[in-house]
């Protein structure tokens, strides 16, 4: 025993360090500000806003609320990050002594029954096995910088798919009061071109003017009308589109605010490009993907050297079940082994060197993700400047177009000006408010794309904090 507690304390001392690379972040070209981040904003980033503060409509709240907690996608992820946290668990436990019992203990005595390496026939025995592999080489802690860097990428992926599913309900439902505008637009312009339609009936009756008049007027009710078919072919379908992401069958969605009160931060500050590396949840995902990726090649690195194990048995044997734990029974062995691949040792190198790869395929990933969110946050910085700058235009354009249809319908009913002052004036008019619903619902969907681009969601004091797997517990716990 002393010579065994001897060969494992060298052992031991063996274990201080693993094979393989250890992981560190690579070195990523990044630029110092956004290029159309607003410079004189003095507010904290719009990421560092909980959802809930940035999106203020009562029922669109509570239409994410309802996502968050009925999704289905949301729901395969959760149990994917409940298999991880088993399979981390699973690797733990390569860290101690694997021990089994095995037994025969028959009804009914089989006479005759020879137990290898044992010199008498015993037909009753009950026996336990020890195994316990000594990480010298480090596969053991290597495993489990995989496991732990896989629970933490399925972990990011869960907040991936919140942020998602935020930003998707937010954007369906702004298109979906976009909508709502655009049909109660067409809806006005159609009885306006009604009461066109009933004015030029009465001056045709009158041979005040032509019948080209009457049935441009006509057609032009008849163009509004058919908008309004397909305004509410849309509004069905998104509707059906939120109810999915809120998985739920298709049915009607409840509504809240109009598009023209929807409350949204005067300023989008984005924040410093750094704070991405630590805030979006796909580049933490990809890191921590690297991380897996470079522990497995230490992993594949120690198979190619011998293992070094603590092996033993021991249990009890005896031809008599009712003499089975009386003394004179008893057998055991105990002593360490060594285990090296001989014929295999080739395809273990190239199990490196596929680890290896799987590693600089990581690599570019993660390198791909952040040049990826930086160009989402520039186009949606690009998308909440110029669409708010947009819609101002489009503002005037719309209040001058219907003071320009109030005077052609002034000039018309005088007798100073022909239909088509007013079919034009009234065809304008309708556009400009549709393109401007438009506008507006895009000026909406880029705060949200910005907000989503950002990692939005994540509040001040969390900042900065690498995910640690307490976190993760508590996240999960809560």
């Amino acid at each position: 025993m002393v010579r065994i507690l001897a060969v494992v304390g060298l052992v031991g001392a063996l274990c201080s360090c693993a094979v393989g690379p250890d992981y560190s972040r690579p070195d990523v070209p990044r630029p110092d500000a956004f290029r159309m981040a607003n410079e004189d904003a003095d507010l904290p980033a719009l990421a560092n806003m909980p959802w809930w503060e940035l999106y203020q409509d009562q029922e669109l709240q509570k239409l994410i609320r309802v996502a968050l907690e009925e999704n289905k996608d949301l729901e395969r992820v959760v149990a994917t990050v409940d298999e991880y946290a088993a399979r981390l668990f699973i690797a733990r436990t390569d860290f101690i002594p694997q021990m089994t019992a095995t037994t025969n203990l028959p009804f009914a005595r089989l006479g005759g029954v020879r137990f290898p390496g044992f010199p008498s026939p015993f037909s009753y025995y009950l026996q336990g096995n020890l195994a316990w592999e000594i990480d010298v080489w480090g596969r053991i802690r290597r495993s489990n910088e995989a496991a732990r860097g896989d629970l933490l990428a399925r972990e990011e992926n869960r907040r991936a798919i919140i942020l998602q599913l935020v930003g998707g309900v937010a954007q369906a439902y702004f298109e979906l009061r976009r909508f709502d505008l655009q049909l109660e637009i067409a809806e006005r312009t159609l009885g306006a071109w009604d009461e066109s339609v009933r004015i030029s009936k009465a001056r045709h009756r009158q041979g005040l003017i032509h019948g080209l008049d009457l049935q441009q007027f006509q057609a032009e009710r008849e163009s509004a009308a058919a908008r309004i078919a397909d305004l509410k072919r849309q509004i069905i379908q998104k509707e059906n589109e939120l109810s999915l992401i809120l998985g739920r069958n298709p049915g009607q969605i409840p509504r809240g605010s109009s598009l023209t009160e929807q409350v949204m931060p005067p300023v989008v500050p984005a924040g410093l490009p750094s704070e991405l590396l630590q805030r979006r949840p796909d580049i933490i995902q990809a890191e921590q993907q690297l991380a897996a990726a470079t522990a497995r090649i230490g992993a594949a690195k120690a198979e190619r050297f011998p293992k070094f194990s603590l092996t033993g048995l021991l249990g009890l044997a005896n031809p008599s079940l009712s003499k089975l734990f009386t003394t004179g029974g008893e057998f055991g062995a105990v002593g360490p082994t060594i285990t090296g691949p001989i014929l295999n040792a080739h395809s273990l190198g190239f199990q490196q060197r596929a680890a290896e790869a799987q590693a600089r395929q990581a690599n570019a990933q993660y390198k791909q993700a952040i040049l990826v969110a930086f160009k989402e946050v520039e186009d949606a910085l690009v998308g909440v400047a110029m669409a708010h700058e947009q819609a101002g235009a489009q503002e005037r354009q719309v209040n001058a177009l219907k003071t320009a249809l109030r005077l052609a319908n002034l000039r018309y009913k005088g007798g100073l000006a022909n239909y088509l002052d007013v079919l034009i004036a009234q065809r304008n008019l309708f556009d400009a408010e549709l393109a401007l619903a438009t506008t507006r619902s895009s000026h909406l969907t880029s705060v949200v794309q910005l907000y989503k681009a950002l990692g939005g969601g994540w509040l001040p004091d969390q900042q900065g904090q690498e995910p640690t797997l307490a976190a993760v517990d508590k996240q999960k716990n809560n």
